[in-house]
């Protein structure tokens, strides 16, 4: 993509040594425990059995019989239920390059679709990023680019996560999300709120300026839904408005 994706590199804290005296007392509270487990069956084993009391079991919620032929409810729309639009061609979700805008060949995407080694590559610790994506069940990615005037470029990513325990696009929408604030690798301020999500923002970044070389700016928005995570940035040689990223991220939520 026209510029990386950052993401904060996690600090691992080094275990904490156990000198003797911690053994020794382990081992005697392990003792103590052994010593009172035996002791409570030796006085449970003494004591006449006690009968339970009866269950209170209400009714059960779902039918006893199966319900009649065109009786049964009707399947959730696409549009009660996300998994439904989710589940197929995920490139259909994305965005159509607007009028008049250039597609972007990105080489970094394959026919619409983004490998996890791919996508980890746009971030500034491309082995951390990928380990994250991994362990948090990364199922596939779809991207979308296009060119407008002379410099615009704008990147549309859809990342999406295996249904499971681990939480994938929770934890990877917000740790984007958590260094947004900073000025080191982030945005430099706390963004604004996108209109229709939870836990989505927009962020416009500082002005970018070296010597022989033409300003950068920058937009970004992250947003999760479901399963998966939109991940927009907009770079450019001119000022970019609120407007123009707000409009975008609040269009690309919509089809999730």
């Amino acid at each position: 993509m026209g510029g990386l994706f950052l993401q904060s590199q996690p600090i691992q804290a080094a275990p904490r040594r156990r000198g003797r005296t911690a053994l020794l007392i382990a081992a005697a509270a392990v003792l103590g425990v052994v010593a009172g487990t035996a002791t409570g069956y030796a006085v449970q084993a003494e004591r006449p059995p006690t009968p339970l009391p009866m269950l209170a079991q209400p009714g059960l919620a779902y039918p006893a019989k199966p319900l009649a032929p065109g009786k049964e409810p009707e399947p959730l729309s696409a549009k009660e239920d996300s998994r439904v639009k989710t589940d197929g061609d995920l490139r259909k979700l994305l965005l159509s390059r607007p009028a008049g805008a250039r597609e972007n060949l990105a080489p970094w995407a394959d026919n619409g679709w983004l490998s996890v080694d791919e996508y980890a590559r746009e971030f500034e610790f491309p082995d951390s990023m990928f380990e994250d994506l991994v362990s948090g069940d990364f199922r596939r990615a779809a991207a979308v680019s296009w060119m407008e005037g002379e410099y615009r470029e704008t990147d549309i990513a859809l990342v999406q996560f295996r249904a499971g325990p681990e939480l994938g696009a929770v934890e990877h929408g917000d740790g984007q999300l958590s260094y947004m604030s900073g000025d080191e690798i982030g945005a430099g301020n706390d963004g604004d709120a996108i209109k229709g999500s939870t836990n989505g923002r927009y962020y416009l970044y500082k002005v970018d300026r070296k010597a022989g070389y033409l300003p950068q700016y920058r937009a970004r928005a992250i947003a999760y839904r479901g399963d998966v995570v939109l991940d927009i940035n907009i770079f450019d040689t001119e000022p970019i408005s609120k407007k123009t990223i707000r409009t975008l991220a609040e269009r690309q939520l919509e089809r999730l």
